[in-house]
């Protein structure tokens, strides 16, 4: 690669993105993609995914997206997920923190290590990953974006794990806007009802369940994976004098 095509790749802008195989993170991938980012597309165990959400950015333009594979429960995975950034790119410009565990956690069966798993994956691993990698964001005077969930502001009966770890990552999101400021935005995505849970063990159930939900809406819809992933990039791209936000998209139903 010649001095020119090397000044060229430095000047395109890089996204990384966690959990950016599947659904809101891959749907955040193509945006950013679409408007000329190159995308680091971070999975853990959803590796054939990501490889063809990859496979098919770099056919639409080449060495435009780039596969990172790390569990964020492992401390050596995030840092070698960090290295790796850092040693094969010469900048970085958006950090989205998307990748999330989520499950149920009653507390009567709760256990050390579904706290563990949870608040590694959704509190933990953003906080390092933002600590590794703030000095290239900050040469960028780049942003972050993290996504939390709206059920942190009223409780998730049964989920207390889950939105305590949502509960910090939102804390986190609004101290690092005030200690990387004026360098790096730092803002949030607090999603409502977008995607149904892929599994239920109880089809009836689940079907009443949705159906409350979406009484409660007053758009009457599930939102999309769209839906997200342009708040993301709006927060990330276009919102120059945003920091320290959490911008709930739920179609109105916190009101």
């Amino acid at each position: 690669m010649n001095a020119d095509m090397l000044r060229t790749a430095a000047d395109k802008k890089v996204v990384l993105i966690t959990g950016a195989a599947r659904r809101i993170g891959a749907r955040t991938a193509e945006v950013f993609h679409s408007h000329g980012y190159r995308v680091l597309i971070h999975c853990n165990r959803s590796l054939t995914d990501a490889q063809a959400l990859a496979a098919r950015f770099n056919q639409q333009r080449a060495n435009s997206a780039f596969l990172l594979q790390a569990d964020l429960n492992s401390a050596h995975d995030i840092q070698a997920l960090a290295d790796a950034v850092l040693s094969q790119h010469a900048r970085l410009d958006v950090l989205v923190n998307n990748a999330s565990s989520f499950y149920a956690t009653p507390l009567a069966r709760v256990t050390e290590g579904q706290w563990v798993d949870l608040m590694g994956s959704n509190a933990h691993a953003p906080l390092m990953l933002c600590k590794a990698l703030s000095g290239r964001l900050r040469d960028s005077q780049g942003s972050i974006v993290n996504l939390t969930d709206m059920n942190i502001n009223h409780g998730m009966a049964g989920f207390s794990v889950y939105t305590m770890a949502k509960a910090a990552l939102q804390a986190m999101t609004r101290s690092l806007a005030r200690e990387l400021a004026p360098d790096i935005r730092v803002n949030a995505v607090s999603p409502g009802a977008i995607l149904w849970p892929e599994h239920a063990s109880d089809a009836v159930l689940h079907a009443e369940q949705q159906a409350t939900i979406l009484a409660g809406i007053p758009m009457a819809r599930l939102g999309t994976t769209d839906d997200i992933a342009q708040t993301v990039f709006f927060l990330a791209h276009h919102a120059h004098y945003v920091t320290g936000q959490t911008w709930r998209v739920d179609g109105g139903r916190g009101l």
